[in-house]
C-alpha cells in the first residue's frame, strides 16, 4: 500500500526540492513555492489544482479526491492514498502539481518531468 513516506520519496526526488515543516505538517518546495503537504494523519496528501479542475476531478473520482470545507476557496485538493491505483499514479499527480509551482526555467531544463512520463525518464 502507498503511504506518506512513498510521497516523501517521490517528492524529494523533484528537482530543487525541499521539505520544511509548516503548520505541524511536512510540505514540500520548488523555489520557496509549496506544492505537496502530508496532514497529520497521513492518510491523504494535498496537491496544487486549478479550481476549475478541481470539480471535475472530485466529481469523476469522489472516492480519491476531495477537499475539506476550510479549503474550498484554495486551488488545493486532497488525495487519499488508499484510493490509488499505485506508485506511477501517485508520481503523476505529484508531477503535475510540481510543474504548477516549479518557475518556467526549471520546469523547461526538466521536460521529461511532466505526468505519463516513466520515473528517471
Amino acid at each position: 500500500m502507498i503511504d506518506a513516506e512513498d510521497v516523501r520519496r517521490i517528492a524529494l526526488s523533484f528537482p530543487e526540492t525541499v521539505e520544511k515543516e509548516a503548520w505541524s505538517m511536512p510540505t514540500f518546495r520548488v523555489a520557496g513555492k509549496m506544492y505537496v503537504t502530508i496532514p497529520d494523519d497521513q492518510t491523504s496528501f494535498a496537491v496544487r489544482c486549478p479550481r476549475f479542475e478541481r470539480a471535475e476531478l472530485i466529481a469523476a473520482e469522489p472516492e480519491k479526491f476531495w477537499v475539506p470545507p476550510h479549503e474550498a476557496g484554495s486551488a488545493w485538493v486532497r488525495v487519499r492514498l488508499a484510493a490509488l491505483e499505485g506508485v506511477d499514479e501517485l508520481r503523476d499527480i505529484l508531477v503535475d502539481s510540481w510543474r504548477q509551482a516549479a518557475p518556467d526555467r526549471l520546469a523547461e531544463q526538466h521536460p521529461d518531468l511532466r505526468p505519463g512520463a516513466a520515473a528517471g525518464g
